[in-house]
């Protein structure tokens, strides 16, 4: 990923955005959201699960004197349902 703390809070940030607008669009229409839809939640909600892991992944190198830019990426099945 090669990304700092900051960029990753930027992006998290982004997809934060992204998920808000979807979920309100599929309030105001007020039948829920069509498949697409759906998949892209599905979708942010992962890459969300990503960026918070490796954010705090981060940070726990950083505290033990590691290198945080040694951290990379882990995939979906590792990071999923990921509580801040």
């Amino acid at each position: 990923m090669g990304m700092d703390d900051k960029t990753i809070l930027n992006r998290i940030s982004e997809l934060v955005d992204e998920e808000h607008q979807l979920r309100s669009a599929a309030q105001e229409h007020e039948s829920g959201t069509d498949d697409e839809a759906k998949e892209r939640l599905r979708a942010l909600e992962e890459s969300l699960d990503q960026c918070w892991d490796l954010l705090r992944r981060r940070r726990a190198a950083r505290q033990a004197h590691g290198d945080p830019d040694a951290q990379g990426e882990r995939p979906v099945p590792e990071v999923e349902r990921y509580l801040q």
